[in-house]
């Protein structure tokens, strides 16, 4: 339990409002419901008014561990130091204030981000259409045109999805160093963190399931018209209903990656640990160029071809084989 959720706990049992409370320590009533929301701590001389006044110790507030059952003046003090590094790492201090700020911060991004990564995906399939329509039609759209309003339509949601991706960049740019630095958290940030990932973690369960799953019955409307020798016109649809699938699912996958994510960030768990940190900046640049020559390998396959409904697959190979060169070439270095 947090430093928040006691608060509220022994006021509630003190039958006090937050103004009264607030009368009490002789502050205002939106400090107290700062506190009691976790958006801000109270400074020690403050706690050691509440313990007072709620006949608690400040060891049961201040220690995250300690439930009501602990909560006696008379309780030892133990304290356990890490002495698993050989030399001291230096680690950027993070308060409450600023943990909120990131965890905000990310949620309000992470759905534009998912968003332009679905508008890069879906951008094909105006083209599509439309070439399908001209070649399988007789509505008197000629291909020229179709290519034309198609490739567009194409640039224009790409543009949009960059322009996403660089303004949202800038509003993250000021929390980056939480992906790649050391940290250390202020009193009250890993109780918090802790609590709202536990109270996250089934959305996001649910959220990845349905994506993976969209995008692993993407093929199925193609596979389906395929094996039923339907008409070309259709077997066109279905690609572009295929990428809608994969589009939505990516969405799905990656708004409620990036959210989840934040409070891994905070609590320097999974690819946030200090020595995954220090991997993930070598990745980083290795990564730009990776991904910068799958793009054009789709893209150049795509337009010579002109199989939209084929070259989607250098996505996958691209995402399955990340992960082995990431590894062979971290081996490497060691």
């Amino acid at each position: 339990m947090i430093l928040a959720d006691k608060i509220i706990n022994e006021r509630k049992r003190n039958a006090w409002s937050q103004e009264e409370l607030a009368d009490k320590l002789g502050v205002s009533r939106q400090a107290v419901s700062k506190w009691e929301s976790a958006q801000s701590v109270p400074d020690i001389q403050r706690v050691i008014q509440m313990a007072q006044l709620f006949g608690v110790s400040t060891d049961y507030l201040l220690k995250d561990e300690y439930d009501a059952t602990e909560n006696n003046q008379s309780e030892p003090v133990s304290y356990d130091y890490d002495k698993s590094f050989d030399e001291p790492i230096a680690r950027r201090l993070v308060s409450l204030e600023e943990a909120n700020a990131f965890l905000e911060c990310r949620k309000a991004i992470a759905p534009k981000i998912a968003l332009a990564v679905f508008m890069c995906i879906v951008s094909p399939v105006l083209l599509i259409v439309l070439a399908g329509l001209a070649e399988c039609s007789n509505i008197g759209l000629s291909e020229g045109v179709a290519a034309a309003v198609g490739i567009v339509m194409l640039l224009l949601l790409v543009a949009v999805a960059v322009f996403i991706f660089i303004t949202t960049g800038y509003q993250a740019e000021k929390f980056a160093f939480l992906e790649k630095e050391p940290i250390e958290t202020a009193y009250g940030v890993t109780g918090m963190v802790k609590t709202k990932k536990a109270e996250y973690e089934p959305m996001r369960n649910v959220s990845m399931a349905i994506g993976v799953i969209m995008c692993i019955l993407s093929p199925v409307p193609l596979l389906v018209a395929g094996c039923l020798g339907l008409p070309e016109l259709t077997i066109v649809m279905t690609v572009a209903i295929l990428l809608f699938l994969v589009a939505v699912g990516v969405y799905l996958i990656v708004n409620c990656s990036m959210v989840y994510g934040s409070y891994t960030t905070l609590l320097e768990e999974g690819d946030y640990t200090v020595e995954a940190k220090k991997n993930n900046q070598r990745m980083e640049r290795i990564g730009g160029v990776y991904w910068g020559l799958a793009t054009a390998i789709y893209l150049a396959w795509s337009f010579l071809t002109g199989e939209w409904g084929i070259t989607w697959i250098v996505w996958v190979l691209a995402g399955v084989l990340f992960a082995p060169i990431s590894a062979l070439i971290a081996y490497i270095k060691k």
